[in-house]
């Protein structure tokens, strides 16, 4: 199938593709001068060893993740409205699961490090077992996608054998996120992060984003492709995303009352570096801030029915959640765990120009690797309804 991706008669299309693959090519040579000096070109730092590579890693997880708000309802469910959607729910998952790999990568400095994982495993780490549920979700979209492609480009049934591995990818979606969320919830040190609620934060966040996202590629895909996922399914992914974003701004309130009641410093500082800033250093309140109205802004443009479906509105609500939601974990979250440090010293964290452009590449590969395979989606669909 891969040469319906190949062999496309689209200037829009092989232009889109070029533009790809000169932002890839111009990050790849910025990365590779990453690994010849080190990450001293990086804003990290002994006090803040996690930056913008970790912080795309981890809100791309939430949106690899979402792909289980399509697939448990179709599969498990029966809910033939997502009959056109699922496919590329689980390909969007494809896609951001090696975008996630490649920040991994990236913030190791030298690739060759990430062969440790492998060979020499450590069950009883947390970032052993993030390895594991990772490349275990993306093998598994990757089956379950093409196999349940090619059988309907047969007009057969998906064969019976993979149905387990269909059911199987239900809860492992929700373990990459969980998973990741211990990677930080399990550090005692940061205040920020040690709390017991990080977890259902992440999935939150992961079933409003992602679904959001999908809404506006499936848009984007009815205009440039006349493919129709379906208005039924797009206003069901919008209220699923209208009541995630409710529960994830619940759950920020639910730690507000805690770190802000109880007054305990070691958690109430990172509070007040992220929205008020702290010691004179202040580079993330208007980001946070920004987040935070984006967010009521897109409950307000999404909670009546009536405006949601009205598809330049429910547009408008998922590219605010989208936003709100990125600021919030892919950028506010490493920074405000790490400052201040356990000292409450603060060593303020901004990404410099090399980090912004490796890490553009890598979503401009993410990008690339999702529209080959929509373009794939897409043309097998088109020639069984042809």
């Amino acid at each position: 199938m891969l040469e319906k991706a190949i062999f496309v008669q689209s200037r829009r299309y092989w232009a889109w593709v070029l533009a790809l693959l000169v932002v890839i090519g111009a990050a790849f040579a910025t990365w590779y001068w990453q690994y010849s000096v080190g990450l001293t070109i990086t804003g990290m730092s002994r006090d803040v060893s996690w930056g913008f590579y970790i912080a795309q890693f981890t809100f791309l997880v939430g949106v690899a993740a979402s792909a289980v708000m399509l697939v448990l309802p179709y599969y498990l469910h029966n809910y033939k409205v997502f009959g056109r959607i699922t496919i590329l729910g689980e390909f969007l998952a494809v896609a951001a699961v090696t975008m996630c790999m490649l920040f991994i990568v990236t913030d190791l400095g030298r690739p060759d490090r990430g062969l440790n994982v492998m060979l020499h495993p450590t069950p009883n780490s947390v970032l052993f077992w993030d390895f594991v549920v990772l490349s275990g979700y993306l093998l598994l979209n990757i089956l379950v996608g093409w196999v349940v492609l090619t059988a309907e480009r047969k007009e057969v049934a998906p064969p019976k054998w993979i149905k387990p591995f269909i059911y199987l990818s239900i809860p492992w979606a929700v373990s990459i996120h969980t998973v990741t969320a211990f990677l930080y919830a399990g550090l005692p040190g940061r205040g920020y992060w040690l709390t017991a609620i990080m977890a259902a934060r992440f999935l939150s966040s992961a079933f409003a984003a992602g679904p959001a996202f999908l809404v506006i590629l499936c848009l984007v895909l009815r205009k440039l492709t006349r493919f129709d996922a379906g208005k039924e399914a797009i206003q069901t992914l919008g209220t699923i995303v209208t009541y995630a974003i409710m529960l994830n701004v619940f759950f920020f309130f639910l730690e507000v009352f805690t770190v802000g009641y109880s007054q305990i410093p070691e958690h109430l500082d990172h509070f007040k570096y992220l929205f008020f800033g702290l010691h004179g250093h202040d580079a993330y309140v208007p980001w946070m801030w920004s987040s935070f109205i984006l967010a009521f802004a897109a409950i307000g443009a999404l909670l009546s029915r009536k405006a949601r479906r009205r598809e330049g509105v429910l547009a408008l609500g998922c590219g605010l959640v989208f936003v709100a939601t990125w600021i919030d974990k892919g950028l506010g979250m490493i920074a405000g765990g790490f400052t201040p440090n356990p000292l409450h010293e603060v060593y303020e964290y901004v990404p410099t120009p090399p980090e912004l452009l490796i890490s553009l590449g890598v979503w401009a590969m993410g990008l690339l690797i999702l529209t080959v395979l929509y373009r794939i989606a897409v043309s097998v669909k088109r020639e069984v309804e042809a």
